[in-house]
């Protein structure tokens, strides 16, 4: 689970990086639900008990908080969100 934390997180990021993209950036309202679907698997896995390092999962966890924060930013400086 911790793993597929850590691509939801890429892929998040990436997803985000697309919607920096002049006239791509409707690709945040895409991104942005993504991201948090992420963030509610990083945390959960973040939260198992196994006895493993949880890197993977605190990197989902930060990278997913990242594309969301600035995937609303260019929302609203896109004039997407107001």
């Amino acid at each position: 689970m911790r793993t597929i934390a850590l691509i939801l997180g890429i892929l998040s990021i990436f997803g985000m990086l697309l919607g920096f993209i002049p006239c791509l950036g409707a690709f945040n309202w895409i991104n942005i639900p993504f991201a948090l679907i992420g963030l509610v698997v990083s945390i959960v896995a973040h939260g198992k008990e196994d006895g493993t390092s949880k890197s993977n999962a605190m990197a989902g966890i930060i990278m997913c908080s990242i594309a969301m924060v600035l995937g609303f930013a260019r929302l609203i400086v896109g004039g997407g969100i107001l």
